[in-house]
Protein backbone atom coordinates (compact mmCIF):
# COMPACT_ATOMS: atom_id res chain seq x y z
CA UNK A 1 0.00 0.00 0.00
CA UNK A 2 2.82 2.39 0.85
CA UNK A 3 4.40 1.74 -2.57
CA UNK A 4 1.13 2.63 -4.31
CA UNK A 5 0.82 5.86 -2.30
CA UNK A 6 4.43 6.77 -3.08
CA UNK A 7 3.83 6.15 -6.79
CA UNK A 8 0.69 8.27 -6.74
CA UNK A 9 2.50 11.08 -4.91
CA UNK A 10 5.38 10.96 -7.39
CA UNK A 11 2.97 11.00 -10.35
CA UNK A 12 1.12 13.98 -8.92
CA UNK A 13 4.39 15.84 -8.33
CA UNK A 14 5.62 15.55 -11.93
CA UNK A 15 5.01 18.75 -13.86
CA UNK A 16 5.99 19.57 -17.43
CA UNK A 17 7.25 22.78 -19.00
CA UNK A 18 5.43 23.91 -22.15
CA UNK A 19 6.67 24.82 -25.59
CA UNK A 20 5.93 24.42 -29.28
CA UNK A 21 7.06 21.73 -31.70
CA UNK A 22 7.58 23.33 -35.11
CA UNK A 23 7.51 20.71 -37.88
CA UNK A 24 8.70 21.72 -41.33
CA UNK A 25 7.11 19.49 -43.97
CA UNK A 26 7.10 19.61 -47.76
CA UNK A 27 3.78 21.43 -47.35
CA UNK A 28 2.72 23.82 -44.61
CA UNK A 29 4.71 24.19 -41.39
CA UNK A 30 2.90 22.54 -38.46
CA UNK A 31 2.97 24.06 -34.97
CA UNK A 32 2.05 21.81 -32.06
CA UNK A 33 1.74 23.04 -28.46
CA UNK A 34 3.63 20.50 -26.34
CA UNK A 35 4.48 19.54 -22.82
CA UNK A 36 8.21 18.80 -22.62
CA UNK A 37 9.69 15.77 -20.83
CA UNK A 38 13.41 16.10 -20.16
CA UNK A 39 13.96 14.63 -16.69
CA UNK A 40 13.84 10.89 -16.03
CA UNK A 41 10.71 11.38 -13.87
CA UNK A 42 8.95 13.35 -16.62
CA UNK A 43 9.95 10.81 -19.26
CA UNK A 44 8.80 7.88 -17.11
CA UNK A 45 5.43 9.59 -16.45
CA UNK A 46 4.78 10.77 -20.03
CA UNK A 47 1.09 10.63 -20.86
CA UNK A 48 0.34 7.64 -18.62
CA UNK A 49 -2.74 8.03 -16.49
CA UNK A 50 -4.35 10.59 -18.77
CA UNK A 51 -7.71 10.04 -20.40
CA UNK A 52 -7.32 12.53 -23.26
CA UNK A 53 -4.85 14.66 -25.18
CA UNK A 54 -6.17 17.93 -26.60
CA UNK A 55 -6.47 17.85 -30.42
CA UNK A 56 -3.44 19.38 -32.10
CA UNK A 57 -1.24 19.06 -28.99
CA UNK A 58 1.42 16.61 -27.87
CA UNK A 59 4.29 15.66 -25.60
CA UNK A 60 7.94 16.04 -26.63
CA UNK A 61 10.64 13.84 -25.07
CA UNK A 62 14.14 15.33 -25.31
CA UNK A 63 17.62 13.93 -24.64
CA UNK A 64 21.01 15.67 -24.67
CA UNK A 65 22.56 12.92 -26.81
CA UNK A 66 21.26 10.28 -29.18
CA UNK A 67 19.84 7.21 -27.50
CA UNK A 68 18.40 3.88 -28.49
CA UNK A 69 15.25 3.37 -26.53
CA UNK A 70 11.77 1.94 -26.63
CA UNK A 71 8.39 3.30 -25.60
CA UNK A 72 5.45 1.50 -24.07
CA UNK A 73 1.88 2.48 -23.35
CA UNK A 74 1.45 1.10 -19.81
CA UNK A 75 -1.50 2.88 -18.14
CA UNK A 76 -1.99 5.08 -21.21
CA UNK A 77 -5.55 5.09 -22.52
CA UNK A 78 -4.98 7.43 -25.50
CA UNK A 79 -4.12 5.94 -28.94
CA UNK A 80 -0.97 7.78 -30.01
CA UNK A 81 1.41 8.27 -32.92
CA UNK A 82 5.05 8.93 -32.12
CA UNK A 83 7.75 10.49 -34.30
CA UNK A 84 11.44 9.94 -33.53
CA UNK A 85 14.01 12.46 -34.76
CA UNK A 86 17.79 12.75 -35.06
CA UNK A 87 20.21 15.32 -33.62
CA UNK A 88 19.52 17.60 -36.59
CA UNK A 89 15.75 17.33 -36.08
CA UNK A 90 15.05 15.09 -39.08
CA UNK A 91 12.18 12.67 -38.41
CA UNK A 92 13.50 9.15 -38.83
CA UNK A 93 10.47 7.02 -37.99
CA UNK A 94 6.78 7.34 -37.09
CA UNK A 95 4.93 4.59 -35.23
CA UNK A 96 1.32 4.16 -34.11
CA UNK A 97 0.83 2.94 -30.55
CA UNK A 98 -2.20 1.31 -28.91
CA UNK A 99 -3.39 1.92 -25.34
CA UNK A 100 -2.41 -0.66 -22.70
CA UNK A 101 -4.07 -0.89 -19.33
CA UNK A 102 -2.29 -3.96 -17.94
CA UNK A 103 0.83 -6.05 -18.50
CA UNK A 104 2.14 -7.36 -20.71
CA UNK A 105 2.19 -4.20 -22.82
CA UNK A 106 3.66 -4.06 -26.30
CA UNK A 107 7.00 -2.27 -26.59
CA UNK A 108 7.50 0.15 -29.50
CA UNK A 109 11.06 0.24 -30.82
CA UNK A 110 11.95 2.64 -33.65
CA UNK A 111 15.10 0.56 -34.31
CA UNK A 112 17.14 3.77 -34.78
CA UNK A 113 19.14 6.05 -32.50
CA UNK A 114 17.18 9.24 -31.80
CA UNK A 115 17.52 12.57 -29.98
CA UNK A 116 13.82 13.32 -29.45
CA UNK A 117 10.33 11.91 -29.77
CA UNK A 118 6.94 13.56 -30.18
CA UNK A 119 3.67 11.90 -29.16
CA UNK A 120 0.38 13.14 -30.62
CA UNK A 121 -3.11 11.71 -31.02
CA UNK A 122 -3.00 8.70 -33.35
CA UNK A 123 -3.27 9.70 -37.00
CA UNK A 124 -2.41 13.39 -36.45
CA UNK A 125 0.94 13.17 -38.28
CA UNK A 126 -0.78 11.64 -41.33
CA UNK A 127 -3.49 14.34 -41.26
CA UNK A 128 -0.84 17.06 -41.05
CA UNK A 129 1.25 15.61 -43.88
CA UNK A 130 4.18 14.84 -41.55
CA UNK A 131 6.37 12.01 -42.80
CA UNK A 132 9.93 10.79 -42.20
CA UNK A 133 12.32 13.44 -43.52
CA UNK A 134 10.34 16.37 -42.06
CA UNK A 135 12.26 18.51 -39.54
CA UNK A 136 11.30 19.18 -35.92
CA UNK A 137 12.41 22.09 -33.73
CA UNK A 138 11.25 22.47 -30.12
CA UNK A 139 10.78 26.06 -28.98
CA UNK A 140 10.56 26.63 -25.23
Amino acid sequence: MLGILATLALSAAVTFPHGTAVIRTSGPTVRVPVEIAVTPAQQAQGLSGRRALAPGSGMAFLWTSEIRGRFWMKDTSIPLSIAFWSKGGRILRILDMAPCRRDPCKVYDPKVAFRGALEVNRGAFARWGVRPGARVTIRR
